[in-house]
């Protein structure tokens, strides 16, 4: 199994940590290393959940919650993340929410999962094993604008179109399994490979985001996690490109504007208040951390505070 190496690590628990004594939420566990590192900044007052559609990182999280008695580990979606606060923290308020998104390197590292182009393994690609639709039933089975339009949406691949055609006129002969068989019809399909990108990146993106339903869970998750914040609580995302990341940004602009109201109404802007505010800039993995994980060249980091 491939060691999975977090990301922004420090820069995203110091980022998070205010008040030694609150109730935190890892909504992203994964192998547990932001989770570890938040517990060493709490007090023996402080409290952590964790949140995970894995069950892999649940077995880990279970272990994390035998040893240290102020962690619980939750399997779902973070969308749901105010029943299982309700559930595990009396519906206390929470002092930090933290999303680090996408997938993990032993994930991407273990052929089995199918997130990887770059390793033989069974189309399946879901995040949650146990549940849902695996990536060979779905390429196998959607209609070709269906696949030209998720490869456009959530991979932005520009030949979305002749790669949907591509996949559809091969599984009329013979229907997808593996991995390695999906990624070289779309390679040989390409006509404009990226440099330093596989051809099938963008493609193997989409279904993966498709698949797991990350943007929808992110929206509603983003919603959930400010209106669980107490004030002054901070909310960290780490996203790892574009669509997230746009996301992220225009979400906490949005919060940071207030409401949009008619220019004619006798009521003063600073008058409403603003549910966040944005702490500093956009925070990028530092030269040294991404010569050690070459990975987390592409992570953004957000920070953002409840202000009401």
């Amino acid at each position: 199994m491939s060691e999975h190496i977090t990301v922004l690590l420090h820069e995203a628990v110091d980022g998070l940590v205010l008040d030694a004594d609150g109730l935190y939420v890892d909504c992203t566990f994964g192998r547990g290393g932001h989770s570890q590192l938040i517990l060493e900044k709490l007090s023996v007052n402080g409290r952590l959940i964790g949140i995970d559609k894995d069950p892999r990182a649940i077995a880990t999280g279970k272990e994390l919650e035998k040893a240290d008695s102020r962690f619980q580990i939750c399997h779902g979606s973070f969308a749901d993340m105010q029943q299982m606060v309700n559930e595990q923290g009396n519906g206390q308020l929470v002092s930090g929410v933290l999303m680090d998104l996408g997938v993990s390197s032993p994930q991407l590292d273990e052929a089995e999962r199918g997130f990887s182009f770059m390793k033989d393994g069974p189309l399946d690609m879901r995040m949650n094993t146990e549940a849902g639709q695996t990536a060979a039933q779905w390429v196998n089975s959607a209609k070709e604008e269906e696949i030209a339009n998720v490869f456009y949406e959530f991979g932005e691949e520009r030949c979305s179109r002749r790669l949907a055609r591509a996949i559809v006129q091969r599984r009329e002969q013979e229907p997808f399994e593996r991995t390695l068989d999906l990624a070289e019809v779309i390679k040989v399909a390409h006509p404009r490979w990226e440099k330093n990108k596989h051809p099938a990146t963008r493609c193997f993106q989409a279904m993966r985001i498709y698949l797991n339903n990350e943007l929808g869970d992110l929206t509603n998750g983003l919603q959930v996690a400010t209106d669980m914040l107490a004030k002054s609580g901070r909310l960290v995302v780490i996203s790892f490109h574009s669509l997230e990341d746009r996301m992220v940004k225009h979400f906490i602009r949005d919060k940071e504007k207030g409401p949009q109201l008619p220019p004619d109404l006798p009521i003063m802007e600073k008058d409403f208040p603003k549910e966040l505010k944005h702490i500093g800039k956009a925070i990028k993995a530092s030269k040294a951390e991404v010569d050690v994980n070459v990975r987390s060249r592409s992570a953004i980091m957000r920070i953002a505070q409840k202000e009401m």
